[in-house]
């Protein structure tokens, strides 16, 4: 017993529309425990919307539908679907009437094409929209099959959703249970090692294990089916803790961590102060930091030094050094790192020197090598060298290069 998500709309095919809709629904069924294991987008087209249909009754015994519910000739849904199970269409006057009402507060009247909307399958139920013109149903067309449809307007579904679907669901047994979820984080190893790594994990029933990685960042995902968010973490805890251990220092937080959140913290915690001296980010490490509600507390601030002459004059990076060994270089981040630890008076400083692309690289030293600073309260300073890959563009280069600065400050947090 499972639901599937069918998105309706060719400019979701095209790509003019983000597809968050789907997103929502996803989250919304995990919540109320209910099984999610296919989504599909289909364009306005009746002859694929039924080839999807009996893929999708075969399968799932809910089907949610989003879209194609409009007044104008190319709305097939609700006609599709009665078309499907045989159903002739029925026009309900309740709904004209509150189009007609809606349309009147608005000082306008009721296009004729409106009416279409008020065609429904013969036994459906009307699933109102109190913000829009457009209805959706629910309907049981044979057992053990639910249909839901909604508009494709993100905030109308959503309140249908919430005020009447959410209801009706758990009026027919649905969500005694949810499916809830912890993510735990990574930073500095590739996907595929932690999978192979926790690879005795992935085939648990409850709570399963997945791996996925976003922008450098490796998640593992545990969720469980439990009666309650508590029960669920009940099950979930021992397997993290595991998990935890087995990605060791590569792991960072959890759920809504960020590597920006998890060093202010440990900078706050220890009493500690950074500021941060940046060239190819071009302050990109100074707003990742500044995401944080009350990084004031420990964040001091930061040096653009883009040119040489800022990273000379501004950060007291020796000029010869500049010459013999270039701004891209171990020498230099250190010296970046402990100018900027000086010039702003923090207890660390942190350093971004390389090259973002996509030119200006060398065969020495090419697009992506960057190297990362770091001046600890001791007076000790240390640099680290990256070799990101050139085939990335510039912002995730940059994105890499900032992310990674962080976390290298956090291990030394870690370590002190």
């Amino acid at each position: 017993m499972s639901a599937e998500i069918i998105c309706v709309g060719t400019e979701l095919l095209l790509g003019d529309i983000l597809n968050t809709n789907a997103q929502f629904l996803a989250q919304q069924l995990a919540d109320l425990g209910i099984p999610h294991y296919y989504q599909t987008v289909v364009g306005d087209n009746p002859g694929r919307i039924k080839q999807v249909m009996e893929i999708a009754c075969s399968r799932s015994s809910i089907l949610i539908f989003t879209g194609g519910l409009g007044p104008t000739p190319d709305d097939l849904t609700h006609e599709t679907i009665a078309d499907f199970f045989g159903a002739p269409l029925v026009e309900k006057a309740e709904i004209i009437e509150n189009i007609a009402e809606k349309y009147a507060r608005r000082g306008r009247e009721m296009a004729p094409s409106n009416r279409k909307q008020a065609l429904i399958p013969q036994g459906a139920d009307i699933l109102t929209n109190s913000l829009g013109t457009a209805p959706g149903i629910i309907w049981q067309p044979r057992p053990n099959l639910i249909i839901l449809t909604f508009p494709g307007v993100p905030l109308e579904m959503h309140r249908m959703w919430q005020e009447i679907a959410v209801p009706y669901l758990k009026s027919q047994g649905w969500g005694k249970e949810i499916i809830y979820s912890r993510t735990l984080k990574f930073w500095g190893i590739a996907e595929s090692a932690l999978a192979e790594a926790a690879a005795d994990f992935l085939n648990l029933s409850n709570p399963t294990v997945a791996p996925y990685a976003s922008r450098g960042e490796v998640k593992l995902r545990v969720s469980a089916l439990a009666e309650s968010a508590s029960a669920a973490n009940l099950i979930i805890e021992p397997v993290a803790q595991q998990l935890q251990q087995i990605g060791g220092l590569n792991y960072f937080g959890a759920d809504d961590d960020t590597l920006a959140s998890v060093v202010g913290n440990l900078l706050q915690a220890s009493g500690e102060t950074l500021s941060v001296a940046e060239s190819c980010t071009g302050g990109g490490l100074g707003y990742m930091l500044t995401t944080v509600a009350g990084s004031s507390d420990y964040f001091m601030g930061g040096i653009i030094s883009y040119d040489n002459s800022v990273k000379i004059n501004l950060l007291g990076v020796n000029s010869e050094d500049l010459a013999t060994h270039g701004a891209v270089s171990h020498t230099v981040a250190k010296q970046m790192a402990k100018g900027v630890q000086k010039r702003l008076g923090t207890t660390w400083g942190l350093s971004i020197t390389g090259i973002a692309g996509p030119g200006g690289g060398t065969d020495s030293k090419p697009v992506g090598l960057v190297y990362i600073g770091l001046a600890a309260p001791s007076d000790r300073a240390e640099s680290f060298e990256h070799r990101f890959s050139p085939l990335q563009d510039r912002d995730l280069i940059r994105h890499f290069s900032a992310c990674t600065a962080l976390d290298h400050l956090r291990r030394q947090l870690l370590c002190n």
